[in-house]
């Protein structure tokens, strides 16, 4: 635990990886991809539960700027950083990237970051972000729950340890560790966080991601690459294809 936050962390050297999850998940999910980093990636990897999210503390409030600041914190002093970033992840990566956080981050890769929003989609989300905690009987619902919210579904078994990472006891019932707030962060500026930052930036998708399409990335960015055969969750799907990400976009690799 840093900072409230539940990372996980390995190896030494530059650059450092931080791989960061999307909303309602939790570092589990680039549980795949790890186990390719052992003897693929050079430098140190750093894996964190995002605030109000899985094993790490939640905050006052939410914004993309103050969940930017808790990894901005874990990643200080630590030279350059690429950020591989899921759906929210992916827009953490470029806000960390501003100027104004100090962090060197070399270079963001965002996967599958939602950049059309509609007012319904919008008022959606601010209503989930002012309901209670739902609390279950069961492990099983509050599982099929979870799944459900991180978009795993399918994707992972309910017993699976990735799923108990999401969940919480309290006082004999099931939650969802993730805390309702996070949904307020509403929707990113992509034009002007592509702006503001001098990382190299490569948006990427699975081609079958119905939460983006690959117009909508190459309107911002030329820089757009469509994973065949997989969707939103492609670290999860084929972690060696995000893999690759890493391996052909990068500068000197």
């Amino acid at each position: 635990m840093e900072d409230d936050l539940r990372v996980r962390t390995d190896a030494h050297g530059e650059p450092t990886l931080l791989l960061v999850h999307g909303m309602g998940a939790t570092g589990d999910v680039w549980d795949g991809l790890r186990e390719l980093l052992v003897d693929r990636w050079p430098g140190r990897w750093m894996v964190p539960d995002l605030p109000g999210h899985g094993g790490s503390e939640a905050l006052p409030e939410y914004s993309f700027e103050s969940l930017a600041t808790s990894l901005a914190k874990l990643v200080a002093g630590a030279g350059p950083v690429v950020v591989l970033g899921h759906s929210l992840g992916g827009v953490l990566g470029l806000t960390l990237a501003q100027q104004r956080y100090g962090v060197q981050v070399d270079a963001v890769i965002g996967l599958g970051i939602k950049v059309a929003w509609t007012d319904d989609e919008l008022a959606k989300v601010a209503a989930l972000a002012a309901r209670p905690v739902t609390f279950f009987d069961t492990r099983a619902a509050a599982a099929d729950r979870y799944l459900r919210v991180s978009g795993l579904a399918g994707l992972f078994e309910p017993a699976d340890d990735a799923v108990s990472s999401g969940l919480r006891t309290v006082d004999g019932q099931w939650r969802l560790a993730m805390d309702p707030g996070v949904f307020g962060v509403g929707a990113p500026d992509m034009p002007a966080l592509l702006a503001g930052t001098r990382a190299r930036v490569v948006l990427a998708r699975g081609e079958h991601d119905p939460m983006v399409t690959e117009d909508q990335l190459r309107r911002l960015s030329p820089s757009v690459v469509s994973l065949p055969g997989l969707g939103h969750n492609a670290h999860v799907e084929d972690p060696a294809a995000v893999l690759g990400l890493l391996e052909d976009h990068l500068p000197g690799r």
